[in-house]
């Protein structure tokens, strides 16, 4: 791997380091804050205040991240942002990953990434990314992910779309009816209790569902409205909490009002976590029953979504075009074959290419459908699928078809019906979804 630290050209050079939030050290604390500033520059967002900056470098050092800096050697043009200010940013941080049947992976996750405009097209991009993922596999890991704010960049780095979401708008007015009964209790509470409540919940979720990865500390943050878009506490958040036929806590909802001159009257879901079926339900029976409100807006709903078919009306809903939402980058082929379970037995013989060399190969996939598997390299075997490492992570968590990849003549089947095994080798046990943006 190339040294992250080292003089990458005689332009630029490349420095990481560790987000840090006290200002005993005041030089690393200023960096990470310029830092900071880049990323926010980069996404079009204000400038940030202090608090902002104490409040979010105080999370980012929580989640353990990795911050890097693309910055120019020499000087600058006179009042131009200083040499100081990184004209490209990279960040990663590890978290598990939910790969199926409660098998979680740990994965280097990676976020912020910002190249200034007036410095694109010189191979800032390539080189953060390509010696991040090197350095990850060198560390042992076998799967790196990101959310995309962009659908064109990723994909030539060999990072496939592994979950999807939509945005809702549900008519809570007289056509919201639910089938069935509530199957225990929901009860409004003060939103502080998420900074307690919150990862806690979660943590059963995540054990529970496929695509699902492990939080950053500013969800409990902003589920709580301890801090809201501009660093500030958001007053305007308000939670209610499910309890089953045990009283025991297994959901909550937190939500703000958008205000009396949006019209029609709405309720906006800030977070929304569910680990059972019923609370699922239940808390939509919630939603859906607050007075004065004619629409409940969801930005991170399912694609498979329980609440269309529990409404006796399932018109209520109004959804957006679906979208990607997790990206998938596999960094070592067998070590990620291996760690999942497979739903069903057969063979295959899988082809993976990689452009950047960190994963391809041939290998004999072999499951009985227990819990494991046997992967083998095959070299100069004739292959049964061939595919790119990008396709196979977008096939990995079942949310992608094969057989619609091979039709669409991305996955190449050189055997007949080897696409429509993998896909039912690679179903997993319910619609994998990522509640956790990063």
């Amino acid at each position: 791997m190339a040294d992250p630290n080292e003089t990458t050209s005689r332009k630029y050079s490349i420095q990481r380091f560790p987000a840090v939030a006290g200002k005993d050290d005041s030089d690393a604390y200023g960096r990470c804050a310029t830092w900071v500033q880049a990323v926010s520059h980069g996404f079009h967002q204000q400038r940030r205040d202090d608090e902002y900056l104490a409040k979010t470098l105080a999370a980012y050092q929580t989640d353990k991240r990795e911050l890097t800096g693309v910055y120019v050697n020499g000087t600058v043009p006179e009042h131009s942002l200083g040499a100081n200010v990184p004209v490209a940013t990279y960040a990663t941080m590890r978290k598990a990953l939910n790969i199926g049947f409660g098998r979680q992976l740990e994965s280097n996750l990676v976020t912020a990434v910002t190249v200034r405009g007036t410095h694109r097209r010189q191979g800032i991009l390539r080189g953060m990314i390509t010696a991040d993922l090197e350095g990850a596999k060198d560390d042992g890991l076998a799967m790196a992910a990101l959310t995309a704010s962009e659908g064109s960049i990723y994909g030539r780095f060999g990072f496939g779309v592994a979950t999807f979401e939509r945005s809702i708008k549900v008519d809570t007015g007289p056509r919201f009816r639910m089938k069935g009964q509530p199957e225990g209790t929901v009860e409004v509470a003060d939103p502080s209790v998420l900074l307690e409540l919150a990862p806690r919940v979660f943590e059963r979720v995540q054990r529970l569902s496929p695509g699902s990865v492990d939080r950053q500390e500013y969800y409990r943050l902003v589920a709580s409205g301890s801090i809201g878009h501009d660093g500030k506490p958001d007053t305007s958040v308000r939670c209610a909490l499910h309890y089953d036929l045990s009283g025991a806590l297994d959901g909550y909802v937190s939500y703000r009002f958008k205000g009396w001159d949006h019209k029609p009257y709405t309720m906006e879901i800030v977070d929304f976590v569910a680990a059972t079926n019923a609370a699922y339900l239940d808390l939509w029976r919630f939603m859906g029953s607050i007075d004065l409100i004619d629409d409940v807006t969801w930005a991170e709903a399912p694609v498979d979504d329980p609440l269309a078919w529990a409404l006796e009306d399932p018109r209520c809903i109004e959804a957006s075009e679906v979208r990607d939402m997790l990206w998938l980058r596999i960094l070592d082929t067998p070590a990620a074959l291996q760690a999942r379970r497979f739903a069903s037995a057969g063979r295959l013989v899988l082809e993976v290419t990689d452009s950047l060399s960190l994963a391809g190969g041939t290998w004999v996939l072999e499951s009985d459908g227990g819990a494991a598997a046997v992967v083998t390299e095959a070299p100069g075997q004739s292959a049964d699928l061939t595919m790119d490492v990008a396709d196979l992570a977008s096939i990995y968590l079942g949310a992608v078809s094969p057989v619609t990849l091979a039709a669409a003549g991305r996955i190449r089947e050189k055997t007949a019906g080897a696409a429509f095994l993998a896909q039912q080798l690679f179903a997993v046990e319910r619609p994998a979804h990522c509640l956790t943006h990063f």
